[in-house]
């Protein structure tokens, strides 16, 4: 029976790589281990499965074990499914639609069938976090009566009197694969044309929470109605694929960050970035240094538990998104000196003082301060702090920063004045830090990430040769691909959060008060809309970004996805869902299943369509997304895009 199942596996494989191999531009970067089972089914995989049931099928299954049966007949399934047009997308012209879009999606003849009132999922009972996805997603799935902002009916065959969908089976292949970056989340979806019993078949527990959220938007109306004749077979192309949020420059309740990870999961995002603590407050209570919170948050409304932590990973884990969270130093640390003055330099001391060069400044914004590398005590609080996040916080990676080291800062403490007196340099200080710190994160178990300054910045950096690309991920913001390039040329692992594409809070003016850039009288920088950053970043820039742009394939293999980022100088829960939806809904189907279409051309004016039908279903499951065009432009397609090139 080994041998058998062995057999058929390398058959598949050999056949989905030669298919593989010859599409240009199709290389997957999800960092996935090799699980044995085939990456994807190709169509010439379904004419291997079709001449071999020409013996008897029966026979031709008792070979195998339960679970590779079973992923048999969904692929001879999806091959009956995809035999009038393999690999066919027809979603779009529907008016039913699936956000991200799936890398293959079959309907050949879109029908859809009553979904019944009775309607039940069947799954393994022994996987908590899935088990609790089967709860949630079958109560959506009998409740949302989803209306369509294009009603359906008129390229849809409606058949109300065919039997209805009772029943949905889940086959998990390995409950016990974590949560972890690389973790197999593909699935595979069937729909009979007949009604009757769906099937999803995942590798891991994760995959299949993919595909219930593929199956949720397939069904609309009310009564319910859901897609038949359908096979999916879907996988992200990178993965990670995430969201960074800063709650220190302004505080999020709990509830803000569960609402932003339910909508992540909608869309298929699985890294919820959480960049804790900043100069501005330093809101995560921690038990061996409570006074860090207690001295350094905004008050004892705006900071979070230890129980709060551990609600946020376990509704993460429920949604399959990890938590990666992020303990900025040693710049950015202004508000450890409210408990901890001795060991923070040029604390609460104004950021750019009168008179003073922008190369003397002490910070890059108001908000000043740094940890000192040359007091022990540094240390002994530092390794606390890592101690009791790593063990709050459950997932490998551990985001150390590292970013935005302002010489001005560190020159301000009178003994770095006199360490520099001596012939030490600023870079050495961070060397030291890192040298202190780094072995300790690695010694927890954890990969350390870091803003790519700790290697890149043209005035303090460490030495290559003390952060070892086994250990160490670099994230990059500035230069585009240009810093995208440098970081995998030097053989690391990339995450892509380029401020030129991927930075939700730019555009929206400066937050410096009085500032003379906006006493004018004839328009005021109107190219970025006075943001260091600008302009605004529409989802179009962020759908039509490039995170492999001029990379080698070996390179490209390195850039593991992207993040958006929410930094929050201008932005609180109020503005929350508006500032990150519709626009991350464009990463999340970039970084997934690509921004081209079969034909390797830019998709977004075919995206335009599907990305307000599916803002108008976030926006009804209670997501604050703002809109991308007037509802006229739906109501009238093909009305509000452009024949003519600008520029």
């Amino acid at each position: 029976m080994l041998n058998g199942k062995r057999q058929i596996v390398t058959q598949h494989n050999k056949i989905a790589n030669k298919e593989r191999n010859g599409r240009a531009g199709r290389t997957e970067h999800s960092g996935s281990v090799g699980s044995g089972l085939p990456p994807s089914p190709s169509w010439a995989t379904y004419k291997y499965l079709r001449q071999s049931s020409q013996v008897s099928l029966l026979k031709f299954l008792a070979a195998y074990s339960t679970t590779m049966q079973i992923l048999i007949v969904i692929l001879l399934m999806g091959f009956l499914l995809a035999s009038a047009a393999p690999f066919s997308s027809s979603q779009s012209d529907s008016g039913v639609n699936v956000w991200p879009k799936p890398r293959n999606f079959s309907w050949p003849q879109p029908q859809a069938h009553l979904l019944s009132p009775n309607f039940a999922i069947t799954s393994p009972a022994n996987h908590k976090y899935l088990s609790s996805a089967v709860k949630r997603y079958h109560q959506l799935l009998l409740s949302e009566h989803h209306r369509p902002l294009v009603n359906p009916s008129s390229s849809v065959r409606i058949n109300t009197s065919a039997p209805p969908l009772l029943t949905l089976s889940i086959t998990v292949a390995d409950l016990a694969a974590p949560l972890h970056h690389g973790v197999d989340e593909s699935y595979t979806l069937t729909i009979p044309i007949t009604g009757g019993a769906a099937n999803l078949w995942a590798q891991t527990a994760w995959g299949a929470m993919r595909g219930l959220e593929t199956l949720s938007q397939l069904v609309w109306g009310d009564p319910s109605l859901v897609a038949v004749g359908v096979y999916v077979w879907d996988s992200p192309l990178f993965g990670h694929r995430g969201v960074m949020l800063d709650t220190s420059r302004n505080f999020y309740g709990v509830e803000d960050i569960l609402r932003t990870i339910e909508a992540m999961s909608a869309n298929k995002l699985n890294v919820f970035h959480w960049h804790i603590t900043d100069s501005h407050s330093f809101p995560l209570l921690l038990p061996s240094e409570p006074d860090l919170a207690s001295k350094g948050s905004y008050g004892s409304a705006m900071q979070y538990s230890p129980a709060d932590v551990t609600k946020i990973v376990e509704f993460g884990l429920e949604h399959a998104v990890r938590v990666v969270p992020e303990i900025d130093a040693p710049g950015h640390t202004g508000s450890w000196a409210e408990a901890y003055p001795e060991i923070v330099t040029c604390a609460n001391m104004f950021w750019w003082p009168d008179g003073v060069d922008w190369a003397d400044r002490l910070a890059s914004e108001p908000g000043t301060g740094h940890l000192n590398p040359l007091n022990p005590k540094t240390y002994q609080v530092l390794k606390n702090v890592i101690h009791d996040v790593s063990t709050l916080f459950p997932e490998p990676f551990f985001h150390a920063g590292a970013d935005e080291i302002i010489p001005g800062c560190w020159k301000a403490d009178p003994t770095i004045q006199s360490f520099l007196s001596k012939g030490g340099t600023l870079s050495e200080l961070l060397d030291l830090f890192v040298n202190s710190t780094f072995p300790y994160i690695v010694s927890l178990n954890r990969t350390v990430v870091y803003w790519e300054d700790v290697l890149l910045d043209d005035n303090v950096k460490v030495q290559a040769t003390i952060l070892p690309p086994e250990h160490t991920i670099l994230q990059t913001w500035n230069n585009g691909h240009n810093n995208t390039k440098r970081i995998v040329s030097s053989g690391y692992r990339v995450i892509v959060s380029s401020s030129e594409f991927y930075y939700l809070d730019c555009g929206h003016g400066d937050f410096l008060g009085n500032n003379s850039l906006y006493d004018q009288q004839t328009g005021s920088d109107t190219g970025n809309g006075g943001s260091w950053c600008g302009p605004f970043k529409t989802w179009q820039t962020i759908y039509n970004y490039d995170i492999t742009y001029g990379l080698t394939e070996d390179e490209a293999k390195l850039v593991l996805g992207g993040e958006v980022a929410l930094w929050s100088e201008q932005a609180d829960p109020t503005v929350l869902d508006a500032r990150i939806w519709p626009r991350t809904s464009a990463l999340a189907e970039s970084l997934w299943s690509g921004n081209r279409d079969a034909m390797g051309m830019k998709r977004s004016a075919e995206a335009t369509d599907r990305l307000n039908e599916w803002r108008s279903r976030i926006v009804a499951r209670g997501v604050r997304a703002e809109p991308i065009q007037p509802l006229w432009c739906i109501r009238n397609p093909g009305m509000c895009n452009t024949v003519n090139s600008f520029g």
